[in-house]
């Protein structure tokens, strides 16, 4: 009986790539690190096109070191998606941080897109200032990574063109007990 080496998988669409990073600004100040494997779908909405690029063609093993420029990480910051809402539209406990889903019922600002996650960045008496930027929006980026595995993605991962997996998770950024609403 004969014994065959498994040929290692290449990166290719669609497939399921196990990865760890580190993601720093462009002073190597850290904002994310996934020191444990992540697994994510490769050739639908999981990752980064530029990271994307970078892997294709890759097997299990490969290190890259990726800059990435605002328009291929998170996009330019907007001003426009910075608004300002009364502060009785939003419940009594309100901190900084916390994160809304669309402006709330009532808000007055014309021409904001509904489908936002929006921050917010200050709370006054009167006031709320929110922000539907990427909290990494307008940042140059580096992203050290290592694809740990690759596997055949299954019909039901193909389908759905994720794996759900929340990528760079910067986006966690309400404080310690405080809920995304």
């Amino acid at each position: 009986m004969a014994v065959y080496d498994r040929c290692p998988m290449k990166i290719a669409v669609p497939c399921v790539l196990s990865l760890s990073w580190t993601l720093t600004d462009t002073r190597g100040q850290t904002i994310d690190e996934l020191a444990e494997p992540v697994e994510f779908f490769y050739g639908g909405q999981d990752l980064l096109p530029k990271v994307e690029e970078a892997l294709l063609g890759q097997e299990a093993g490969h290190e890259a070191h990726l800059h990435l420029e605002p328009e291929h990480a998170f996009g330019d910051y907007r001003s426009e998606l910075v608004c300002f809402e009364a502060r009785e539209l939003f419940p009594e406990k309100l901190e900084t941080g916390m994160h809304f889903e669309g402006l709330p019922s009532g808000s007055v600002t014309p021409d904001m897109p509904a489908d936002v996650l929006y921050a917010v960045t200050e709370i006054y008496p009167s006031h709320v200032v929110l922000d539907g930027n990427h909290p990494l929006a307008g940042l140059a980026l580096r992203l050290h990574l290592k694809v740990r595995d690759v596997r055949e993605a299954t019909d039901a991962e193909v389908e759905a063109g994720t794996l759900g997996t929340a990528g760079i998770t910067v986006l966690n950024t309400a404080p310690p007990g405080s809920a995304t609403h």
